[in-house]
């Protein structure tokens, strides 16, 4: 083949890869050295091989492939090979106008790469328009920078304020000239000077603002490749682990151990049914409510055993619901129609009562900064406090039910109440804006996804619905399978992001679905009462604990694995590494 010397660079080739371009300087033009050598022009698609041939069952274009792998190739250095693969294909990574008008940027010709803009594909005009801006700003800069303050102005006048966009923009840029304070001090040498940036990061905006049939997006191919590895984990019915490696030589594939299946631990503590429990949000603490008039707090230890720690007496009634700080350090219990109390997590002591006459509370909840408590109340209004007692507002009207969950996102800008028996109230607790979600059916209860996102709603029919609070509030999945007629049965988030969900039933089991999938993929026996209430750890994706009418709270974990080990049967314990792929170790 005719072509270049081996030392020669492709004609106008430039990579345009962001990794490689921010070493260069201003005005220092790219150099590539290849092993490949060129016909006297650049690589030109063969006669055989149209924009429109294809690969593979799903139509991915030939041109397309190629290119992004080429590109792939240059952001990870690998230069000759790319070329290679230029000249081997017949397909260029960038059109030769492309390459020149990249080479013109990276060589200060300003007035070269305005003419080339408009001949390497963009049709959009107001693409062309930004990118004239960009270019022309960082002319306007570089001259500042040289100190031509003259040649700037006119810049300004005659090229940048013409294109009648970004007045606010123009505006700052004429200040940098009109004002002395335009100067920035520079933190080496003190001098005042306006800093243009470096020319390969103005290729990177540039880039941005471009079609990807312009220029590839860099590191395409490995955004692809994570995409992929992301589809395959949000389908694999069974991932519940971040720990172990990724391999792209197969598919992902999580086994069923993955899942909290086998109880580890039986918590006998509490006197008459365990209603509600709730991990803490750093893993470290559970607390459990019941019948008995108690709350307890138990402490998870490293290896994830389970102990009493403190037990709450102080309420007349039944304890229906607690909620912890958002630091962890307090918890607040709720007595069935009756007062809140707040509780120190570390001494175990009541540091304030929370009542409010003769009405009684039903709910509890904390502020995100941890300053106010927040209760529902039995004449249907919302009641927040500070910390010593003293009421700060009160939400009067049909704000909530007697019976009721009551949850503030992280935000703080939500408060989110059963308004009605089929209606779950939005609340906006700047504007007061109010949006709603309706259902069919009674609901028996919610609660809020931890990024805020979504509510799970269980339903008398039993059916669980997964709503999208974001935006326009919409019906997401549907979860059914469990079992309730008589009782409060509450559902959780939980697992690895939160990818399963989880809720107590009346035939006393435990039922777990994938999230994503809307799969019922376990059924966990043992109790011999109602299941009431489940909670998943948020730090540790492989316990879960669930309160039962038979008085006690079950602790879930990993299924024991076994593997001989120097002809030793070596026993595993739940507390085992368990990775993704369907490896444990």
């Amino acid at each position: 083949m005719g072509g270049l010397e081996d030392d020669e660079p492709p004609s106008k080739r430039v990579k345009a890869s962001s990794r490689e371009l921010k070493g260069l300087s201003n005005g220092k033009s790219l150099k590539e050295p290849a092993s490949c050598s060129f016909g006297a022009s650049m690589a030109r698609p063969l006669a055989s091989q149209g924009d429109d041939e294809v690969i593979g069952s799903k139509g991915v274009k030939k041109v397309e492939f190629v290119r992004i792998i080429a590109e792939a190739l240059y952001s990870l250095g690998y230069s000759k090979t790319g070329a290679c693969l230029e000249e081997e294909s017949g397909i260029p990574f960038h059109s030769s106008t492309v390459s020149v008008f990249i080479q013109q940027i990276l060589d200060g010709n300003w007035d070269g790469s305005l003419a080339s803009l408009h001949k390497i594909g963009i049709v959009d005009e107001s693409i062309i328009k930004s990118a004239s801006f960009i270019i022309l700003q960082q002319k306007f800069f570089e001259l500042l920078d040289h100190e031509k303050l003259m040649e700037a102005l006119k810049t300004l006048r005659t090229e940048i304020s013409p294109l009648s966009i970004k007045s606010n923009r123009v505006r700052e840029l004429s200040s940098f000239i009109l004002s002395p304070t335009y100067r920035i001090t520079d933190g080496i040498s003190g001098q005042g000077m306006v800093k243009s940036k470096p020319r390969s990061e103005l290729l990177e905006d540039l880039q941005k603002l471009f079609p990807p049939t312009v220029m590839i997006p860099d590191r395409r191919l490995l955004q692809l490749i994570e995409q992929a590895l992301d589809l395959q984990r949000e389908a694999c019915l069974f991932h519940n682990s971040s720990v172990g490696e990724t391999s792209l030589f197969t598919d992902h594939h999580c086994g069923r151990d993955q899942i909290p299946s086998q109880t580890v631990q039986i918590l006998q503590d509490h006197h008459n049914e365990v209603w509600y429990l709730q991990f803490s949000q750093n893993g470290k603490y559970l607390a459990s409510s019941s019948s008995d008039n108690s709350a307890i707090i138990w402490e998870v230890d490293l290896d994830g055993k389970v102990s009493l720690k403190h037990r709450l007496i102080g309420h007349q009634k039944p304890v229906s619901c607690l909620s912890w700080s958002p630091d962890d350090d307090q918890i607040l219990t709720c007595g069935e129609e009756e007062v809140v109390r707040r509780w120190d997590v570390s001494s175990g002591k009541c540091l304030q009562v929370y009542e409010k006459g003769l009405v009684g509370l039903i709910s509890c909840s904390w502020s995100p900064d941890g300053k106010c408590v927040f209760s529902g109340l039995t004449d249907k209004s919302i009641i927040m406090w500070d910390l010593d007692g003293k009421e700060i507002e009160c939400l009067k009207g049909h704000k909530t039910i007697r019976i009721s969950d009551l949850q503030i996102t992280s935000d703080g800008k939500l408060i989110i109440t059963i308004c009605k028996e089929t209606m779950i109230l939005l609340l906006d607790r700047e504007s007061r804006a109010e949006r709603c979600i309706e259902e069919d059916q009674m609901i028996v209860s919610f609660t809020l996804s931890r990024d805020n996102k979504y509510l799970l709603v269980s339903l008398v029919n039993e059916e669980l619905h997964l709503w999208s609070i974001q935006g326009h509030v919409r019906l997401v999945a549907r979860y059914k399978g469990h079992r309730r007629s008589r009782f409060i049965v509450r559902a959780c988030f939980g697992g690895l992001e939160q990818a399963f969900i989880a809720s107590g039933s009346e035939d006393s089991q435990v039922y777990i679905w994938h999230r994503g999938s809307g799969e019922l993929i376990e059924t966990l026996g043992g109790h011999s009462g109602a299941v009431n209430c489940i909670s998943w750890n948020p730090a540790n994706p492989h316990m879960l604990a669930s309160a039962s009418d038979d008085r006690s709270i079950r602790i879930w974990g990993l299924k024991q694995l076994h593997s001989k080990r120097k002809g030793k049967e070596k026993s595993l314990s739940n507390n085992g590494i368990h990775y993704c792929n369907g490896a444990t170790v």
